[in-house]
């Protein structure tokens, strides 16, 4: 298995961003995210971009795009340059797909959950050695896989430390384009960070484990990889964290004062004082951010 640490030593400014999907409103773990990665950019004198993740329409809020633009705003967040939305980006990943299968590193499949779990839960490359009759047949319908050759299993977070993944996990052939024709998270996520010259990924420790298999594709596609950093969650209960899929309570954008506070004492940092703007209070957290008092837990239970 592959480990990957530090990308090479050849300097690149800093960039960060903060990429929420539009499926509802921020809640106070979004505001962690878009916290954490804005005063790390902005600490390091960096660009902070915002973009929009919206290639799952299904999951999707209307109007829930516009809503998060304000509601940053509201909370005296300024982004660099125009904010990027997935769904422009799709002929990008359909191209990057032709290529892989063109190139025979990546496949059709057809297989079931129901089938993957007979499994033992992690898929076994079997599609990509069927017979050439049975892969005609499969060639227009099901979710594509990648020949996942670089099994990255191991990479260095800059909070969490050194980090570790199941081998079988590391050597899946993932989904990269799924049943129903969506592009899957770990594929766009990859293009639309090296196509930002994102240099360091700061969010949440849910997505630590996937931060292998994007690293793997990095590898796979001959791109500059980021580095990492990944935040507390904020749970309710242990392994129940706040998200939009379990209805958590939209920030308050009339009065974001306190909120923004509650953020970042989450994150071990000092309170600022509440009487100028929110942009005042920002700027003075980035004075005083300190990466080494962020908590190095994955998750941090907070009151209802």
């Amino acid at each position: 298995m592959a480990t990957l640490s530090s990308p090479t030593s050849i300097y690149r400014p800093y960039v960060g961003r903060f990429a929420p999907s539009p499926s509802g409103a921020l809640h106070f773990g979004s505001l962690i995210a878009a916290l954490g990665s804005y005063l790390r950019a902005r600490s390091q004198q960096g660009k902070w971009l915002i973009r929009i993740e919206d290639i799952d329409p299904p999951r999707e809020v209307k109007g829930a795009a516009d809503d998060i633009l304000r509601t940053l705003e509201a909370y005296g967040f300024e982004w660099d340059d125009v904010p990027l939305y997935q769904s422009q980006r799709t002929a990008a990943y359909q191209a990057q797909i032709d290529l892989l299968l063109a190139q025979d590193k990546a496949y059709f499949c057809q297989c079931s959950r129901k089938q993957i779990q007979a499994m033992g839960g992690v898929y076994d490359g079997r599609c990509h050695h069927l017979p050439q009759t049975q892969a005609t047949n499969v060639v227009k319908s099901g979710a594509v896989r990648i020949v996942n050759t670089t099994q990255v299993q191991q990479f260095d977070d800059n909070l969490m430390g050194h980090i570790s993944v199941d081998s079988h996990f590391a050597a899946e052939d993932f989904i990269i384009k799924r049943s129903d024709g969506l592009y899957a998270y770990q594929l766009a996520v990859v293009l639309d960070d090296a196509y930002q010259g994102i240099t360091e990924v700061v969010r949440g420790c849910d997505l630590i484990e996937a931060s292998c298999r994007q690293l793997s594709l990095y590898q796979n596609f001959g791109l500059a990889a980021p580095q990492w950093l990944h935040l507390p969650l904020a749970c309710l209960s242990q392994g129940f964290k706040l998200s939009k899929q379990n209805h958590a309570q939209a920030i308050d954008t009339r009065h974001p004062q306190s909120s923004l506070n509650a953020a970042l004492a989450f994150l071990g940092q000092q309170p600022v004082e509440t009487q100028g703007s929110v942009a005042q209070m920002l700027a003075q957290a980035v004075n005083q951010f300190q990466l080494s008092t962020i908590p190095q837990q994955s998750e941090i239970l907070i009151e209802p």
